[in-house]
């Protein structure tokens, strides 16, 4: 197997000899918004590093495991209000990622993997990869990574040290961020959670919620009334590159291992 992990890097020659239909291919996405005062706002970065861990470990079970570029541009949420940040509608953000896949799909590159690295990508992939497989037979699940974190996050933590870091702007992405690109973070600049938040009079809950009466209503709240200094719920201070080297493994070998059980067989049964 050639040691090129990244199909950019693969020249055409290579292509046609190792992007075969046994090929696994990770496509990582992410976003540019607020992670924090602290954090680079390309969590992409995160994503794709990440993936390209997955395919090595993959590799090392014996699927020949690829990684496509990665899109970087988001779903477009409340993190509209993020300065500097850009999206995609998630109309356009659909058909970019169709024809990502419909490229790879034509060249008989069908076991494919969605590495997600952003909430607003969530949506979108299901609409797509529900609406292919009906029309086109393809069955392509997505792995969103800091959804599945938050909860290894306990187990390499415990409850009570979990709560203190986990959330927006803090850990898991600030505990990545320091494992795989520390000089990016500029931990002088920490932000630190804010409560009693209002939006047009309303008290702000959280990412797009607001409460009244004690119940919860969905609103159209931006991030910067939620979390101004772009973190919501952990404290980063709490956030450490040991508790990321840790939460990536862990990411790492449940990618690695749903790759060589399902995806890499083209989930057929025995």
């Amino acid at each position: 197997m050639i040691d090129k992990l990244k199909i950019a890097e693969l020249t055409s020659a290579e292509a046609k000899e190792y992007l075969v239909d046994e090929a696994v291919v990770l496509l990582p996405m992410g976003s540019i918004e607020d992670q924090g005062t602290h954090a680079p706002m390309g969590d992409y970065m995160a994503a794709d590093h990440v993936a390209l861990d997955i395919a090595r470990a993959a590799r090392a079970e014996g699927v020949p495991t690829f990684v496509a570029p990665v899109i970087p541009f988001g779903g477009r949420d409340g993190f509209i209000s993020s300065h500097g940040g850009m999206t995609l509608s998630a109309a356009t953000l659909s058909l970019v990622l169709e024809d990502v896949i419909w490229s790879l799909s034509e060249h008989g590159l069908k076991r494919i993997l969605i590495i997600n690295g952003h909430g607003g990508n969530v949506a979108p992939i299901a609409e797509l990869t529900l609406r292919l497989r009906h029309e086109k037979d393809l069955f392509i699940p997505s792995m969103y990574l800091w959804q599945i974190a938050y909860a290894l996050l306990r187990d390499i933590r415990g409850s009570e040290e979990a709560a203190k870091a986990s959330g927006h702007g803090a850990d898991p992405l600030t505990s990545v961020g320091l494992h795989y690109f520390p000089e990016f973070l500029r931990l002088d600049l920490l932000g630190v959670p804010q409560t009693d938040l209002y939006a047009r009079g309303v008290n702000v809950t959280g990412f797009g919620t607001i409460t009244y009466d004690g119940v919860v209503f969905q609103a159209p709240v931006t991030a910067a009334e939620t979390a101004p200094a772009g973190v919501w719920g952990g404290d980063p201070k709490y956030c450490d590159a040991e508790t990321g080297k840790e939460i990536v493994e862990r990411l790492v070998q449940i990618g690695a291992g749903f790759i060589r059980d399902h995806v890499g067989r083209g989930f057929i049964g025995d």
